[in-house]
């Protein structure tokens, strides 16, 4: 059985070789929630909020998840609303580790909502 891309551990960029190609970005999409794969490059989506300070608490979150997994995602907060976006800088493309990131992104979002 495979396991949750929620689960798993971003690798380090040097041991990663290439980006994916299309057919594999669009497999793992399935696994996401509404994240849109942008011109074969990157992951996007938007998540929505009451205010500017839950907003804000959430990104903070995230950022803290993106320490502890060592890949980072380009965040635009403004009020009531958090775009995130995902790729792996060092290959200028995507990766597994993008969807785990996005995954586990996913996953803050449903704890911070329930």
């Amino acid at each position: 059985m495979k396991s949750s891309l929620k689960d798993k551990k971003c690798m380090p960029c040097e041991g990663i070789g290439q980006a994916l190609d299309k057919y594999l970005q669009k497999e793992l999409l399935q696994q996401l929630n509404n994240w849109e794969i942008i011109d074969e490059h990157h992951l996007f989506k938007s998540y929505k909020f009451e205010d500017f300070a839950s907003a804000l608490k959430w990104v903070n979150e995230v950022g803290e998840l993106a320490e502890k997994e060592g890949h980072h995602p380009d965040i635009y907060l403004s009020w009531g609303k958090v775009d995130i976006k995902i790729w792996t800088h060092a290959l200028n493309g995507l990766t597994e580790n993008d969807f785990v990131l996005a995954a586990k992104i996913d996953s803050l979002y449903e704890i911070c909502h329930s």
